[in-house]
């Protein structure tokens, strides 16, 4: 029986998306190896370092996040396009993929964006695969768009939420997609991840010693309205990615109506913040689980297709 070529789409879904590590883990141990990976924002991530070799690296480094450690990539400035630079994660992943071109892999790979601009989707499909990966997660407002081909690009995640369609277009006959948007309905806030409680906001400080009218660094008072939630409705940050919560929720449910993956793998993530990302062990072994439930679906549809 001839193997049909496999197309896999790698959706958004911010922290969430370490369930797409368990994911390609689980697809690996039953023998399916995709021919195409797709992946919008932390998809493309994921599906970019299981092409070069470093998905042991991303995992290593996802499971061994703390708070403490996520608040050190933080890199707050004043001024300028984002809140964060995104220098100090952009260092980290430029030392194992900095020198890799997607041309150079094996296999075809698409980094899926949106045109700051004019709102059109671009798939950057060659060129350094560091920068591919850094603007299809650009996500407004938090992360700078990066500039490629003289067009200004931001997340992904804006347009295609789970790039089934880019798959079927760059030649898969099986399409399996993994959407982490299926179960997170009023899941969105930040409050399961970020905490004023913590020390780490306060300098080491406990709240009862953290004086509001003493002086306080500029960065301090930026983490305070971005995480903190107001008395009367939530925080900046909850708006924020509530709002992408919704975006990728309603897109993604069009977007695959109008062209369906053969087979949806949708790990059951909603109850975990799009923030949590000190919950790497839980989110992989979801993702895992998430895969071995579409066991039969998956050996039919590449079966049925062959």
């Amino acid at each position: 029986m001839s193997r049909p070529k496999i197309g896999l789409a790698l959706g958004g879904g911010v922290a969430r998306g370490w369930a797409h590590i368990g994911v390609l883990r689980a697809l690996k141990e039953m023998g399916i190896e995709p021919d195409i990976i797709c992946g919008t924002s932390v998809g493309a991530l994921a599906g970019g370092a299981y092409l070069a070799d470093h998905l042991d690296t991303l995992e290593e480094w996802a499971r061994g996040l703390t708070k403490r450690r996520m608040l050190g990539y933080l890199d707050f400035r004043f001024g300028g396009s984002s809140f964060l630079t995104g220098q100090r994660l952009n260092k980290l992943t430029s030392q194992y993929l900095g020198d890799i071109a997607i041309e150079d892999l094996d296999r075809k790979f698409v980094a899926v964006t949106a045109e700051l601009a004019t709102g059109h989707e671009i798939w950057v499909r060659d060129g350094p695969l560091n920068d591919a990966i850094r603007a299809s997660y650009a996500l407004p407002g938090v992360f700078s768009p990066v500039k490629i081909g003289g067009r200004w690009l931001i997340d992904g995640a804006l347009v295609n939420p789970v790039p089934a369609s880019v798959c079927r277009a760059m030649g898969a006959r099986v399409v399996i997609a993994v959407s982490l948007n299926a179960d997170t309905f009023g899941k969105s806030t930040l409050d399961e991840t970020f905490s004023l409680d913590d020390p780490s906001f306060n300098g080491g400080q406990s709240p009862s010693r953290f004086d509001l009218n003493a002086t306080v660094r500029p960065d301090r008072m930026i983490m305070r309205q971005l995480f903190g939630a107001g008395k009367e409705a939530p925080g900046v940050g909850s708006i924020m990615l509530g709002a992408l919560n919704i975006v990728m929720d309603r897109l993604s449910r069009s977007r695959m109506a109008g062209d369906p993956p053969d087979v949806l793998i949708t790990p059951r993530v909603g109850h975990i913040s799009l923030l949590g990302f000190d919950r790497a062990d839980e989110m992989i072994r979801l993702g895992r689980e998430a895969v071995l439930r579409e066991m039969d679906v998956l050996q039919e549809a590449l079966a049925i297709l062959a």
